[in-house]
């Protein structure tokens, strides 16, 4: 049986999704290949955020606190941009370049995120910049958005 090879946005069920590429300068711009997040129907898709300073394009000075706080607040912007927020985020993955800062991260993260939602953290060898954290996510877009 002959596969059938799909275009942008077209799925099995026949039934398509509307994408659009998300960008702010209120975020640093990528650093490779890729977009700073997508729409896609009802849902964005981040692009992983290290603490890169929007102004700058440098990775923010100081600790593991210093870097996640960044890190999420250009987070924060994408979303923005998309015409969501952090409330209506529904799965985020956390990168950490050493797992013992596990606390420490929690510690931001936890005054971005009060509603909790599902989350992945592992720790990698290394991330782009040397930063020591990188955050992505999923969020669910509101009626009119």
């Amino acid at each position: 049986m002959a596969r059938r090879a799909f275009g942008p946005g077209e799925c099995r069920g026949g039934w398509s999704v509307e994408r659009a590429v998300v960008a702010t300068a209120r975020a640093p711009a990528a650093i490779g290949p890729y977009s700073q997040g997508i729409r896609a129907g009802s849902f964005v898709f981040t692009s992983g955020q290290i603490a890169l300073d929007p102004a700058t394009g440098e990775l923010v000075p100081g600790g593991i606190e210093e870097e996640a706080e960044r890190a999420l607040q250009n987070l924060e912007a994408v979303l923005e941009a998309a015409g969501c927020g952090l409330a209506d985020v529904v799965k985020v993955t956390a990168f950490l370049r050493d797992l013992n800062d596990f606390g420490a991260f929690n510690g931001v993260y936890a005054r971005f995120f009060p509603q909790k939602p599902a989350r992945s953290c592992v720790q990698v060898v290394r991330l782009p910049r040397d930063a020591a954290v990188e955050v992505e996510a999923v969020a669910l877009l509101g009626e009119g958005a």
